[in-house]
């Protein structure tokens, strides 16, 4: 299972490399045609994509630090490397926001507001259809794979896409005759990113502080529960590496069983857990009641 693990986040530096050319390539096409078309909410959004490159980067760094196997300063591996990335990729996300917002409100209040060439629209829309096939993609791969870092990839692509429609609607707005929509436009950009970047670091944060969702912990508890021989359990405890699960479960069994038979319940316990729920690794305690 260790070896499928490694291979997976392997795998994963594919939605990351998909991610970083993306950004690359659209972030070049909205500052220029924003630059050259006047669109505030278009480099704005430019400005977001040229994070997400520095962003998808460290997420690929994390992917790639987390396939090394465990060492005598990390003995349980360098799994939460990825969890680690994905901080990294919420604080650069967070202060380009905080940066387009500051740059937005600026230009509201400068009331300079000239309505922007429909390129400028045509550039967004083309934009917005490109990041959402690429969501897709990183999303079905960070459910293959069970990738946290993959899926706030995922997370940040598809929160592009948003973002370069609510831009389309910006200019166009801006071009009948609402010049200032588009500079509104552009601080709700600004808003989306850190919000954005808020959701990433409140999960990443989640877990690297050992937080776990309590609906799995039941759902863990349910399974052991169903092994023939536990007569019940008395503490289940769970905490992630990375985008892996690891269990600590103190099960109740008759007080006068064979200890090679509480053993051998203790192994299905194990087995249980990983094949209904994927979990990496189990310590199972035995009590007897």
């Amino acid at each position: 299972m260790e070896q499928q693990r490694y291979e997976d986040l392997k795998t994963g530096e594919k939605g990351a490399i998909i991610s970083i050319i993306a950004y690359l390539c659209l972030s070049a096409i909205k500052l220029v045609i924003g630059y050259a078309g006047n669109s505030e909410a278009l480099r704005a959004d430019g400005l977001n994509n040229a994070t997400d490159i520095v962003a998808s980067i460290a997420v690929l760094i994390g992917l790639r630090l987390s396939q090394k196997p465990a060492d005598q300063d990390h003995p349980y591996g360098h799994w939460k490397a990825e969890t680690v990335a994905s901080l990294m990729a919420s604080f650069i996300m967070m202060a380009v926001g905080i940066q387009v917002l500051f740059g937005a409100v600026s230009s509201i209040f400068e009331g300079k507001h000239e309505a922007p060439d429909l390129i400028s629209a045509w550039t967004g829309a083309f934009c917005a259809i490109v990041m959402f096939v690429v969501y897709r993609y990183n999303k079905r791969l960070a459910a293959k794979i069970n990738s946290q870092a993959v899926m706030a990839a995922a997370k940040d692509n598809l929160s592009d896409a948003w973002v370069s429609i609510g831009t389309v609607v910006g200019i166009v707005g801006a071009a009948l005759g609402l010049p200032w929509l588009d500079p509104v436009t552009a601080v709700l950009v600004g808003f989306l990113i850190c919000k954005t970047a808020w959701d990433i670091f409140r999960d990443a944060s989640h877990h690297l502080t050992d937080g776990f969702d309590e609906d799995k912990i039941s759902a863990f508890r349910k399974t052991v529960q169903r092994v023939q021989g536990v007569k019940g359990v008395k503490n289940i405890r769970a905490r992630n590496y990375g985008s892996n699960a690891v269990v600590d479960v103190v099960i109740l069994v008759k007080s006068n069983m064979d200890i090679r038979v509480a053993h051998d319940i203790a192994d299905e316990v194990e087995h249980a857990l990983k094949l209904s729920h994927g979990v990496y690794d189990v310590h199972v305690h035995i009590e007897p009641n």
